[in-house]
């Protein structure tokens, strides 16, 4: 592993909550990792499995998707849409040799800013000890074909 590395997390944060608590971890001076770089979100119903695998495509070492508790989605049942395409997405990634702890969905409310703390520090720090995500030869093209689409 190279010895300066520091892992690079695309997170899609939802509008309503999680984008809220990050915003409340910045106006509190709470200190994070900073190898996260968020997409607001209006829902976390709203990220395509096409964006997590772009972003892997792309370089990402890990994706995080933050959304709404359940029972408290903004669009009634957006976050129960964003849970059935996470366990869909897993499968999909650890088939192309993806580890499983580059992939995260959490749910954090607009008032848990020491969550959003918690969960970008442990998520870099498990990557960070995966190291450099390993190009598979065999399924990258794949993936180059669905950032290029």
């Amino acid at each position: 592993m190279p010895e300066n590395y520091e892992p690079k997390i695309v997170a899609f944060f939802c509008n309503w909550c999680t984008y809220l608590a990050a915003d409340l971890a910045g106006t509190s001076r709470m200190k994070y990792a900073p190898n996260t770089r968020v997409i607001r979100v209006m829902c976390s119903g709203r990220v395509d499995p096409q964006f997590v695998l772009e972003a892997f495509a792309k370089g990402a070492d890990g994706v995080l998707i933050g959304g709404c508790h359940p029972g408290d989605c903004h669009y009634q049942e957006g976050n129960y849409k964003a849970l059935r395409r996470y366990y869909l997405l897993k499968r999909m990634l650890r088939e192309m040799g993806i580890e499983e702890e580059r992939f995260r969905l959490e749910w954090i409310s607009a008032a848990e800013g020491d969550r959003v703390r918690t969960v970008v520090n442990d998520m870099v720090q498990k990557v960070r000890a995966l190291g450099p995500r390993k190009m598979n030869p065999a399924i990258e093209p794949e993936l180059e074909e669905v950032a290029a689409s």
